[in-house]
């Protein structure tokens, strides 16, 4: 008659070998749903934003620039924008925002042309709008797909602070000219346009028109426009056009360009987020943007 013999350490050695596999793999299977989950919702993403092109144009920086029917842009994704009417150009422009300037007699300089890198390889029609294609890497980038596209709330400084041009505690250096007090309906400005160079991908460069509204608690409004490098948002350090605007104090609304609902674009030259060529250099050529942003009282809306 055969006798068992069982040995307790072994069972106990063999039950703990048994527990760390199966731990090893619950832990990989997780690993494995977050990431499938992450590339999902990514995707996701990626299918509101790019939106069906009537044609795409290969920008010599790398980009793609999708021509998309301009009701067709990601703007009109906002449900108070669902039944919105397009105005294609405002009734009223200001003659003081677009005039020559009384100011000087001297004869005007010869203004040395400027443009975007993807105009070499084509245009887009009238009737649609240039939209720069976001890639995945793009929003892999970003802290979360969430946030994509959006500013960090600490890191907008405050107009009236004792110190504009110091760096504050979020690192963030910044020198400002501003006005303030009374009703204003636009402005407008002339800027330079340089390629500063960046040491790290969470740094940015920016030189902007910024009108605001409100306080800088929950109720700030504000639109801004001009050109930076933002190798974060980009990938890259070239320099782009860009816009941003938000209502409640950078919190839950607003973002970069056209990368989410609510900013309408009519023009068909000029691509949010696109490459400037060329910009300034030391001792070399100097080129400008002008950017208007002004009030339509009318119809309550900025353009």
């Amino acid at each position: 008659m055969g006798a068992a013999h069982f040995s307790k350490e072994r069972v106990f050695r063999g039950f703990l070998v048994w527990f760390c596999f199966w731990g090893l793999m619950s832990l990989t299977c997780a690993g494995r749903l977050s990431v499938s989950r992450q590339n999902f919702e990514v995707h996701k993403h990626l299918n509101r934003l790019n939106k069906p092109a009537v044609k795409s144009i290969q920008s010599p920086d790398g980009d793609i620039i999708d021509c998309v029917h301009i009701s067709k842009q990601p703007a009109f994704d906002h449900p108070f924008l669902k039944d919105h009417k397009i105005q294609m150009g405002p009734s009223y422009t200001p003659e003081s925002l677009f005039g020559e300037s009384k100011v000087s007699e001297k004869p005007k300089e010869s203004v040395n042309p400027i443009t975007q890198l993807w105009h070499q390889n084509g245009v887009c029609s009238e009737g649609t709008i240039p939209v720069r294609r976001t890639k995945k890497e793009d929003v892999l980038r970003a802290s979360s797909v969430k946030r994509y596209g959006k500013k960090k709330h600490l890191s907008v400084p405050l107009p009236r602070s004792a110190d504009p041009d110091l760096i504050n505690q979020s690192g963030h250096q910044h020198a400002i000219a501003y006005v303030e007090g009374g009703k204003f309906y636009g402005a407008k400005a002339t800027i330079n346009v340089w390629e500063p160079k960046v040491q790290s991908s969470n740094e940015f460069s920016l030189s902007q028109l910024w009108i605001l509204g409100g306080s800088f608690g929950q109720d700030l409004n504000s639109i801004e426009a001009g050109w930076q490098v933002s190798p974060d948002l980009y990938g890259d350090n070239n320099t782009r056009l860009f816009t941003y605007w938000t209502s409640d104090a950078y919190q839950a609304t607003g973002c970069y360009n056209l990368l989410c609902s609510g900013f309408i674009q009519i023009n068909s030259q000029i691509a949010m987020g696109a490459s400037i060529s060329p910009v300034s250099g030391f001792h070399n050529p100097q080129y400008d943007i002008s950017i208007t942003i002004w009030k339509v009282k009318s119809l309550n809306l900025y353009g």
